[in-house]
């Protein structure tokens, strides 16, 4: 299935002290990691949105500015979804040490007719700054955005989400602070075996939250 890459790299990196986009991690920038992985991985192009466009574009993105920015992800992944070549995205955050195509290739695979989204887990919890987007949620999640919402966690509640538990968890751990990057190791950083070998959620397409249930809240970057 063909896809198109977009890193999210407008963030304020205010815990990290620097832009994380161009944090150096055993010798490549994160951003470079991410872009790596979605090429690898067999993107048709790979995009940035927001930050430093120069600096981007020199290290071979396709460099996009935000529609909306300072308005957090939920602004920058519509901006993604308004310019992407293909019908899907894979969309990575620009602070991912362990971005890995192989997890890339496993959460497109589950993309299909009755999938918006296809969302990884870690711990339990979603993580849709590490995850696959039909082109044509724009609408839905356009409408979510005008209406005031800019949680993209919450903001999956209108799509059908498919959520997956990879083989490979340690690929999706993100890092905020100059103390998270030493304290994650090489190999696929800590929790890489946490749910290794576990089968990849496969059952029809649901919404993330049923109706009834608590919404899911964390912290947006």
């Amino acid at each position: 299935m063909a896809f198109s890459g977009a890193v999210l790299a407008g963030g304020r990196s205010r815990r990290m002290g620097q832009d994380k986009a161009f944090v150096n991690h055993e010798g490549r920038l994160l951003a470079d990691i991410a872009r790596g992985a979605l090429l690898e991985a067999g993107a048709t192009e790979v995009l940035s949105v927001g930050g430093d466009l120069a600096r981007l574009s020199e290290l071979g993105f396709v460099a996009i500015a935000d529609d909306t920015p300072g308005e957090g992800p939920l602004g920058g992944l519509l901006t993604a979804l308004r310019v992407v070549a293909d019908r899907w995205v894979v969309v990575l955050s620009c602070d991912l040490p362990y971005a890995s195509a192989e997890t890339v290739r496993e959460l497109v695979s589950q993309a299909g007719e009755d999938t918006d989204a296809v969302v990884p887990l870690l711990d339990g919890r979603p993580l849709p700054t590490h995850a696959v987007w039909r082109r044509d949620c724009r609408e839905l999640l356009g409408a979510a955005f005008a209406a005031g919402e800019r949680r993209l966690t919450a903001s999956l509640e209108v799509l059908r989400v498919r959520r997956v538990a990879v083989r490979h968890p340690g690929t999706l751990l993100d890092v905020d602070t100059p103390g998270d990057l030493r304290g994650t190791p090489a190999g696929g950083g800590p929790g890489a075996g946490l749910l290794a070998g576990a089968p990849v959620v496969r059952g029809p397409a649901e919404r993330l939250r049923p109706p009834g249930a608590e919404p899911v809240r964390g912290a947006e970057r």
